[in-house]
């Protein structure tokens, strides 16, 4: 005896159009993932604002600044992470040596009164003998459907800044948004503009 497949193909009722599903944005999960000593939780975190100790090579400095949306108003729940190299102008790999220094931190803005955001850390050096002495600053919050990456450069490095190969395929006008102003000695002030007048120069990698 032979058995036949029978394929029942059922009729569905007319559905409403719906339009599409909003992406999810990269924020504000980090108070508790990414940080979460800063915001009082009783987990440790797997980095923090403070890069470096006494124990490491280079000139000591803070950076200090605010994110600000498109009305100049200073955004609280913002992520700020820090990637540099150290004072010899060198990444450091998983076998360096050099203390605790590794040249990666990362600061929330929900915690401080003025939604600023503080890095201790050290001025690193020259980068292959071409960059300009820098930061990369990579920038998550809320809305953002993907995060935001921009570099941030010193005051007092004219001369390397003049010279620097990325700096140099930034519009003239628009370079100073990622140059960080000395305020005092060792401290330096570097806010990020995400909209507006004065917006941050964000690159595309």
């Amino acid at each position: 005896m032979t058995s036949k497949a029978v394929t029942h193909q059922a009729t569905l009722p007319d559905q409403p159009s719906f339009g599409q599903t909003p992406s999810q944005t990269v924020g504000p999960f980090f108070a508790y993932g990414l940080t979460p000593t800063q915001y009082g939780y009783d987990w440790p975190s797997l980095v923090g604002p403070d890069m470096a100790d006494e124990t490491t090579a280079g000139y000591r400095i803070r950076i200090e600044g605010q994110v600000l949306d498109g009305a100049g108003v200073p955004v609280a729940d913002a992520l700020i992470e820090f990637l540099q190299a150290d004072s010899t102008g060198r990444y450091c790999q998983t076998d360096t040596s050099n203390t605790r220094f590794t040249g990666f931190g990362r600061c929330g803005t929900g915690t401080d009164p003025e939604s600023c955001f503080r890095f201790e850390t050290i001025k690193p050096g020259v980068l292959d003998r071409a960059q300009a002495p820098h930061i990369n600053v990579t920038v998550l919050m809320r809305g953002l459907l993907l995060h935001a990456f921009t570099r941030m450069y010193f005051a007092d490095e004219e001369a390397a800044n003049a010279a620097d190969p990325v700096l140099a395929e930034v519009p003239s006008e628009r370079r100073h948004t990622l140059v960080a102003k000395l305020v005092s000695q060792g401290v330096y002030r570097f806010d990020i503009h995400m909209q507006g007048e004065n917006e941050t120069v964000f690159f595309d990698v």
